[in-house]
């Protein structure tokens, strides 16, 4: 199966959520949480995520992350994760309990395709002080991919991760794991990129970039945003509409995009320092905001 038809199969499978003007998203993706190691890129950026993630649970924004959420090619267990980062995963599981978490599954945590897995993983988690399981996100799904729907301008915005483009991150991703676990985790301590990863591979970025850009040409412009290469991305209105939310890890700062009144931001969470020399995390918008309705075409 060419990566074309994989990106027409995730469209036409994808849940499809109504919105209009007054609805608020915030899109994050490849947050890579690991267990707080050296290899976990998650760590240097957890507390900038964390506060943003607060940031929008009190502004009521529903939460969608575009793949690759927790690191499972690294980590053998989610249980190791969620003891390291069990501070994100209560915040998460508000967002669960209010009906605004949206979950797609990306190349790196594959195995949440699987509902038996989910199920067994993430459904409770023993808590040792109280010797019980607890609930921790009962009846969850995972998709392989999202469309918004705008409710008046039937517009349609196409989420995935992106690995769908990217043949041995999709179709052969099995063997990337293995490689990621057995070989590139211990180099990465010492700093060897591991050259699996489009993030860390530019030439494979953009085959990636190409192949999605591709799809969405012979698709009408189909809005479409994406995570995977870990490369923000925000088009002006009249080029294909390819958006990246980018990461969450890149050197001290996260990106990801908003959607609220009807418009996209791309944006930026940074720690910076004031002029009395208190660090402070702060939110940057990079590009927008732009209304959704420039990039409908005929």
């Amino acid at each position: 199966m060419s990566s074309q038809s994989r990106l027409d199969r995730a469209y036409k499978n994808a849940k499809v959520i109504s919105f209009d003007d007054s609805s608020k998203f915030v899109l994050f993706s490849d947050c890579h949480r690991g267990d707080n190691s050296f290899a976990d890129e998650f760590a240097n950026n957890r507390n900038i995520y964390f506060h943003a993630l607060k940031y929008y649970y009190n502004e009521e924004f529903t939460y969608c992350e575009l793949g690759d959420g927790d690191e499972l090619w690294e980590n053998l267990s989610f249980e190791t994760i969620l003891r390291a980062h069990k501070n994100v995963y209560e915040l998460l599981q508000k967002f669960f309990f209010k009906n605004r978490l949206e979950m797609i599954w990306g190349n790196h945590d594959m195995v949440y395709r699987d509902p038996k897995y989910i199920k067994k993983n993430l459904s409770s988690f023993f808590d040792p002080k109280t010797d019980e399981e607890v609930p921790l996100f009962p009846n969850i799904e995972y998709q392989e991919a999202l469309i918004l729907r705008h409710k008046i301008t039937n517009q349609d915005i196409f989420l995935l991760h992106g690995h769908q483009a990217d043949f041995m991150n999709y179709v052969g991703w099995r063997i990337n794991r293995f490689l990621v676990r057995v070989l590139w985790k211990p180099l990465q301590v010492v700093g060897i990129a591991d050259p699996t990863s489009p993030a860390k591979n530019y030439k494979e970025t953009i085959k990636v970039e190409r192949r999605i850009k591709k799809w969405i040409a012979n698709h009408k412009n189909q809005f479409t945003i994406i995570g995977h290469t870990h490369r923000p991305r925000f088009p002006e209105a009249g080029e294909l509409a390819l958006f990246n939310d980018g990461s969450c890890v890149h050197p001290r700062s996260i990106t990801g995009i908003e959607i609220e009144n009807g418009c996209i931001t791309l944006i930026k969470w940074q720690i910076a320092t004031t002029e009395d020399g208190t660090l402070k995390i702060i939110r940057v918008p990079l590009e927008g905001p732009q209304k959704l309705t420039d990039f409908i075409t005929d």
